[in-house]
């Protein structure tokens, strides 16, 4: 995968090799669920505090991660994520909400964004689409959980009008589609697909292709890059991971898991300035 976004770090998580080079002080990536302290179906590096795991080995696996990333718990913060698309623009203050406790999770959120250094933004997934959000002139940074629902509820382009709101210009940003289920593993229906289709501009490079009758392969990655190209990016600003949680054993799949399994997270931050 020549043009493949994430470079494999440690066996623990990958970071976005583009980024990362380009401005030392920047952090981002996503976690595997290799070299951790879970056992059973969480096994072994989940990073998931609401699936049933135990709270305490956790709590471990983000401290392992804290401690390779040199970003401490008490500036990462956490979502109670709800599959929808409301944003949170996160400031200092919220440094450690989520981080060791689900209870104090920010409420109701699958986006972040922040212009202040120091923070960790960090979402959970286990299939569900992770995109990353860079404005290469300020700095400022976002993360988005879009899962089925998220996406067609439109939370990439949600965040493209954030970042636009808050002073950043189209021509600076750029968008990262993350690993996350493969056309080929994600199966849907019509009621799904009706959905997908009202969000569509009309075209010819559609998302979706029919498997038998009812039931339909449903690229997630491309449904979220045709989204974001709706608001004005071009080809150009958007990276896409070729990953697949569901294909590769590396990472947690909800699907091929049927549904007992942890979570992955990604995570974004400034350690320093520009």
């Amino acid at each position: 995968m020549s043009n493949e976004p994430f470079y494999k770090e440690t066996d623990s998580y990958y970071t976005i090799k583009k980024w990362t080079e380009e401005f030392p002080g920047l952090k981002a990536g996503m976690t595997t669920r290799l070299g951790g302290n879970s056992k059973g179906c969480y096994d072994s590096l989940n990073m998931g505090l609401h699936v049933g795991d135990e709270s305490q080995a956790v709590v471990k696996n983000r401290t392992l991660i804290s401690r390779s990333l040199q970003f401490p718990l008490e500036n990462w913060i956490g979502a109670e994520q709800t599959h929808g698309n409301r944003i949170h623009t996160a400031i200092p203050s919220d440094g450690g909400k989520g981080s060791l406790s689900y209870s104090t999770s920010i409420k109701d959120t699958d986006g972040f964004l922040t212009d202040h250094k120091n923070i960790l933004l960090t979402m959970c997934y286990a299939d569900c689409v992770p995109l990353y959000f860079l404005d290469k002139k300020t700095g400022k940074i976002g993360v988005a959980h879009a899962g089925w629902k998220g996406t067609v509820d439109e939370i990439g382009p949600a965040m493209i009008t954030e970042f636009m709101d808050e002073g950043s210009l189209l021509p600076d940003l750029e968008v990262v589609i993350g690993p996350s289920i493969c056309e080929k593993c994600y199966v849907v229906d019509d009621r799904v697909l009706n959905r997908v289709k009202k969000v569509l501009e009309d075209g010819n490079d559609l998302p979706y292709n029919l498997k038998e009758e009812g039931q339909y392969h449903l690229d997630l990655k491309k449904l979220n890059r045709l989204l974001l190209l709706q608001t004005g990016l071009d080809e150009q600003q958007i990276h896409t991971s070729g990953y697949c949680s569901s294909c590769s054993s590396e990472f947690y799949s909800f699907r091929r898991d049927d549904g007992k399994t942890g979570r992955m997270m990604s995570f974004i931050g400034w350690k320093e300035k520009m």
